[in-house]
């Protein structure tokens, strides 16, 4: 019988048993369907995500109570320690990464979510502290201001990696959108800032009006596989290009998806909707894919096939870049027209 072939990576210095990795949702806050997902073969978590806003709001919260009461009795106010030696916060965040440590042998990596540098960030070495293998920082940031410019928007992303970065010693990986005038020189600038993994992409919901209360609402859809072909691109760009760990995000469905983006470049697959739409077991089924699919086409390993359809080992690198598009645009045949 033929050896199967090492599905083993590397995504954050982390060693992981295959490139297949829960990305942050909310129901990965749930320790029972952790361990399903382990049972399952997933290689990793990420945790949901801690907002700069919730951590804001709790600690402003805190902060209010020396003054109830104060004025019965002079000294109340020293009954409260100081914030900075106070555990404040969303506290239940990190316990769920104490338990998550407890429950699964997989690494469980913390999320937090914001883009304004500043106290909050403290988080993330308490975030650590908790256990937490790694982090994710996941900048959630639509620049709404028409008078901000292109570069005060990114130094904000630079300023923020950098503070994040100077709070833990555990890997950072930073969570983008693809909303840059140049993408690659970006990458660099993040990797230079501090950032040892980089998530591609977020993907920004888009709000809806709706016709009857004339009201904006949210609409969160969940991904379909076509949206892979967006981090395919810039991952097979940066692959070889950046120090950082590339992460895969946003249309992985099936495991000619993970195929693709491991030839592209990436270190791991990220993955959220398909889990959503279809359980535990669904990890189990595009692994046992995967390896078919290698073992069928003689890849021994993800290493020997990771960046194999970079931008630099591609037999046709043009086709990344703009004779893709004039290809498509000339080759479409509508069956109407």
């Amino acid at each position: 019988m033929s050896q199967l072939p090492d599905l083993s990576t590397e995504y954050l210095g982390l060693k992981l048993r295959n490139p297949v990795v829960a990305s942050s949702c909310p129901s990965n806050s749930n320790i029972d369907l952790l361990k399903q997902l382990e049972d399952a073969g997933i290689a990793a978590v990420v945790l949901p995500s801690l907002f700069e806003e919730q951590v804001e709001f709790e600690e402003d919260q805190f902060a209010t109570l020396p003054e109830f009461g104060g004025e019965s009795f002079a000294e109340a106010s020293t009954f409260f320690p100081e914030l900075d030696d106070y555990n404040t916060g969303p506290d239940e965040y990190l316990h769920t990464i104490e338990a998550a440590r407890e429950a699964v042998n997989v690494p469980i990596i913390g999320s937090l979510n914001g883009f304004t540098a500043g106290g909050w960030t403290r988080y993330a070495r308490k975030i650590e502290s908790a256990g937490a293998h790694a982090l994710e920082l996941n900048m959630y940031f639509i620049p709404t201001d028409i008078d901000a410019t292109s570069e005060s928007v990114e130094n904000g992303y630079l300023e923020l990696v950098a503070d994040v970065k100077s709070q833990i010693d555990i890997p950072l990986a930073v969570k983008i959108g693809p909303y840059f005038s140049s993408l690659g020189h970006f990458a660099v600038k993040l990797g230079e800032a501090g950032a040892d993994g980089l998530v591609l992409f977020n993907r920004f919901m888009q709000p809806d009006i709706d016709l009857t209360s004339l009201q904006v609402n949210p609409r969160i859809e969940l991904s379909h596989s076509s949206e892979v072909r967006l981090p395919l691109r810039w991952i097979a760009m940066l692959h070889g290009h950046v120090a950082a760990s590339l992460g895969a995000t946003s249309g992985v469905h099936g495991y000619r998806d993970i195929v693709k983006l491991v030839m592209a470049g990436a270190d791991a697959t990220l993955i959220a909707s398909g889990i959503l739409r279809h359980g535990p077991e669904f990890v189990s089924e595009i692994i046992a894919d995967l390896q078919t699919w290698m073992t069928d086409n003689n890849y021994t390993s993800i290493d020997k096939m990771k960046g194999s359809m970079s931008y630099q080992n591609c037999p046709d690198a043009a086709l990344m870049e703009r004779a893709n598009y004039m290809k498509g645009l000339t080759s479409f045949v509508s069956r109407y027209i």
